[in-house]
């Protein structure tokens, strides 16, 4: 029997999300990156899988992914992610991270038999994956990874730290495409010069990378520094950021260089953050989006 074909396979535990904001507001969610990365890559018109793991009993899985237009697939976990957001300021761009739960690490056997384009591996703390499981899945498809579950470390307190991923130099060759965030890429290289950071990681083998930051996105692939500005008009649905602006560069770059691509991931996400929530337009709302404010 034929394999089913997907542009992208979205890979990565979902997470029971307790989001406070900066005036003790609480919002409790089935969240996390593989979320908000399939919504975005499914409503922009890509086939899009993806496959999770959780323990049933938490959440219902196959209603969380209604009607983002993507496959799901699963496997039962002992535990399900869960994490506490303590957001201290109205942006949103601080804020303390509290493990409430860990999620079984994937492996490259468990996941579905379906043939795919782009394995993007969309994880939240360290452990979700490892290294072998980039270099396998690269024998396979284009492997993007957002490095956020390299460097986010449960600490015993349960806290959270960012610590430099031991491993880059050897596994980033397998990686297509590398997102970090402006934070991730100063822990990573040393460098606050987010273009000089994309250089350095593109030197160690990463084949393109995104960097993303409050004010815009910049890509790099070895030839020149792209930027875009995020034009948001507000920030209410600030949560899920970089997973959008990832998973809508990756699914973009199939059909467009990467100015296009760039310029179309940094419209989804100015959209996407003007509502709470995975992203739930469409391309033409995107495509609207760039001739309103990208023109």
């Amino acid at each position: 029997m034929e394999k089913k074909r997907y542009d992208v396979l979205v890979i990565g535990p979902v997470s029971l999300d307790h989001n406070i904001d900066c005036q003790g507001n609480e919002r409790r969610e089935i969240g996390g990156a593989v979320v908000a990365s399939g919504f975005a890559a499914a409503r922009s018109g890509n086939r899009t899988a993806v496959f999770t793991k959780l323990n049933p009993a938490d959440a219902d899985v196959e209603e969380r992914f209604r009607g983002s237009g993507a496959d799901v697939y699963w496997k039962p976990s002992t535990a399900t992610c869960s994490i506490r957001n303590q957001y201290f300021t109205a942006d949103k761009e601080k804020r303390a991270c509290t493990s409430l739960g860990v999620c079984d690490p994937f492996r490259f056997e468990e996941l579905p038999e379906i043939e795919a384009e782009i394995y993007h591996f969309a994880g939240l703390v360290r452990g979700d994956f490892d290294g072998a499981l980039f270099a396998e899945a690269a024998r396979h498809g284009k492997v993007a990874v957002d490095v956020q579950c390299l460097l986010r470390c449960v600490e015993a307190d349960r806290t959270m730290a960012f610590r430099d991923w031991a491993e880059k130099r050897e596994y980033l060759p397998c990686i297509d495409y590398l997102k970090t965030d402006a934070a991730e890429a100063e822990i990573l290289t040393g460098l606050t010069d987010r273009a000089e950071a994309a250089k350095l990681l593109h030197s160690w083998g990463a084949k393109e990378v995104l960097i993303t930051h409050n004010t815009e996105v910049l890509a790099y692939d070895g030839n020149r520094i792209h930027t875009c500005p995020i034009r948001a008009r507000n920030l209410s649905g600030r949560t899920g950021r970089g997973d959008t602006t990832f998973a809508g560069y990756i699914t973009e770059r199939r059909r467009a260089d990467i100015g296009e691509a760039l310029r179309y991931c940094t419209a989804l996400v100015s959209l996407k953050m003007e509502t709470p929530g995975p992203f739930q337009g469409t391309r033409q709302d995107v495509e609207r989006y760039i001739r309103a404010f990208y023109s």
